[in-house]
């Protein structure tokens, strides 16, 4: 990344369980895992695979 911003993030339990477990199972930091997952579903978005 060239630049990082910091920012607050408030998630439902359930899914803060589910992304860490997530993030263990493919060895990655939760701030990693949760970068990822939006680029990913970011790419899907922009080669139009899916609607904003």
């Amino acid at each position: 990344m060239d630049h990082e911003v910091r920012i607050t993030l408030r998630l439902p339990a359930e899914l803060h369980a589910w992304l860490v477990a997530q993030a263990k199972s493919t060895r990655r930091s939760l701030n990693s895992e949760i970068v990822y997952r939006l680029e990913s579903g970011r790419a899907v978005v922009e080669e139009g695979g899916e609607s904003p």
